[in-house]
């Protein structure tokens, strides 16, 4: 059984198909239609929703949209899940409805209730930004400039709502309106109330907590599942009795086998509640990202570490999917176009992995063995990764190539880092994903760069390594000759970027090194 709240009331199910999204629970069993579904795939946001989740504030709660077309029902115990019908404040819109109203928001209304619930959540999270009163210059609040630092977080929020008919600049205005002056409402007067609430349901509910599927008899290696364990050791048992069960922590890759492809997921075994899992630890040696631990909640603490891999975070998918996925099952996954794992074997990382024979450390380095294949062992669990934080004196940049700026899949993703001393490259790595069938670092490119002068003509035979070593695809992102010109380009960037840092005035040698490039 899981226990969550719908808004302000429980619920208590047992018996439920394990693969049913969150989405098609409320429009179908709760009858509340004012969540849409639009792509099915975490695309559009028209399903957005928002979670509360208890803080470790006692009395306070964390707002986060998800996208509930690709979110399922098993991951909600011990949750606040709020929807669109429950924001007005009696006889009143809520303050994030009222503005989309005041400012012309929308037309057809299709994604309003999307955009309204990110606006909400953007609303409950806005101490990262503050509205300059100076801003304004006394203009009404719907038609009042953007600061750079609110426009960027208003970015964030509805990077994932897709608008078709309306057009973003009303939108824009409503969520600056909200911003300027954001008004109490009934979730803060109840904030403490709900907190309680769902910390009793987190220390009452029994381990393991789940749903069965009513329609399916629960028998050995036949039942449909979804298990919530509490334990990094629960959560091996399961894999152990179920070695057909589907790990499950965010659910924006995995959830899409159910929602484009329509086959079922019979037995999943959900990550998020994992307390192990769930743990974020730095130290100056090291950074241990836990395999439940969210890109969202791991940006701040990239940002102090790892700048460079924090903003092309903000890259990966959208707010929503961010709010959700994680860095484990996007190295799990094994995708040849996944974003984070070039970053990793460019650092060096290592991951921590569980299972009934016991835990061992493996590196990053060798696990993609083939397309989508990895030397993860049958049952077993990426429980951490762990980023050894020994480049700080390094070059380090990672680059996102993709058709749209945010929220796209790459065409390429380059992580290139090298080390200089005296003018000569001492070290380098150099790790792509989309121009093979895995992720990969280049080690030949890489001895080709170390002993060679930190200048164009001492990157040329790295980059034709590059040319002759790599076998991208020509796919509906790009083609096999732009992605091989995209490596070596990059490259380059990397290194005229060196440059104008190690340079005082930035000008002369850029310029002269540009001309030889021409």
């Amino acid at each position: 059984m899981i226990r969550f709240l719908l808004n302000d009331q429980p619920r208590d199910i047992e018996y439920i198909a394990p693969d049913l999204t969150i989405l098609e629970y409320l429009r179908t069993i709760e009858v509340q239609r004012g969540t849409k579904e639009g792509c099915a795939s975490g695309d559009c946001g028209a399903c957005t929703l928002v979670l509360a989740e208890p803080s470790e504030e006692p009395g306070k709660l964390l707002y986060r949209s998800i996208n509930s077309c690709i979110t399922f029902v098993g991951s909600l115990h011990g949750k606040q899940l709020i929807t669109v019908e429950h924001l007005q404040q009696g006889q009143q819109l809520h303050q994030t409805q009222q503005a989309m109203v005041e400012c012309h928001g929308s037309q057809c209304g299709f994604c309003t209730p999307g955009f309204v619930m990110s606006l909400f959540a953007l609303s409950k999270n806005s101490g990262v930004c503050e509205f300059d009163p100076q801003a304004s210059n006394g203009e009404a609040p719907g038609n009042q400039p953007v600061n750079p630092e609110q426009r960027h977080q208003i970015n964030l929020a509805l990077g994932g709502n897709l608008c078709r008919c309306t057009g973003y600049r009303p939108i824009m205005d409503a969520a600056a309106q909200v911003l300027a002056d954001v008004q109490p409402d009934q979730f803060d007067a109840r904030q403490a109330e709900v907190w309680q609430q769902l910390m009793d349901i987190r220390t009452a509910q029994a381990p393991m907590a789940g749903l069965t599927d009513p329609g399916c008899p629960v028998k050995p290696l036949t039942e449909r599942r979804f298990f919530s364990p509490q334990t990094l050791a629960e959560l091996v048992e399961l894999l152990a009795r179920y070695p057909q069960a589907r790990l499950v922590a965010g659910g924006t890759d995995l959830a899409l086998e159910r929602t484009q492809q329509l086959k079922p997921l019979d037995v999943l075994v959900y990550t998020g509640a994992v307390a192990e899992m769930q743990q974020l630890t730095l130290t100056d040696e090291t950074l241990i990202i836990g395999g439940a631990v969210s890109y969202s909640r791991m940006a701040s603490t990239l940002q102090l570490v790892l700048p460079e891999f924090a903003s092309m975070m903000e890259r990966l998918g959208a707010l929503q999917v961010r709010n959700q996925g994680t860095m484990a099952g996007n190295v799990a996954n094994a995708s040849p176009i996944g974003d984070t794992p070039p970053v990793l074997l460019a650092l060096d990382a290592l991951l921590h992995v569980d299972s009934a024979e016991g835990q061992q450390t493996l590196p990053v380095n060798g696990f993609f063995t083939g397309y989508r294949q990895t030397t993860l062992p049958k049952g077993a669990v990426i429980s951490a990764i762990e980023i050894p934080l020994n480049k700080s004196d390094w070059f380090r940049r990672v680059y996102k190539v993709s058709k749209r700026l945010e929220d796209d899949i790459s065409a390429v993703l380059a992580a290139i880092m090298f080390k200089v001393e005296n003018g000569l490259i001492l070290d380098a790595r150099l790790a792509f994903g989309g121009v093979a069938a895995t992720p990969l670092r280049v080690v030949a490119a890489e001895q080709a760069l170390i002993g060679q002068p930190a200048t164009l003509a001492g990157i040329s035979a790295a980059q034709q390594i590059l040319k002759q070593t790599l076998t991208p695809l020509t796919d509906v992102r790009a083609s096999a000759e732009y992605r091989l010109q995209l490596t070596q380009n990059l490259l380059t960037r990397a290194l005229l970027e060196f440059q104008q840092q190690a340079n005082s005035d930035g000008s002369a040698s850029v310029a002269l090194e540009v001309g030889h490039y021409a």
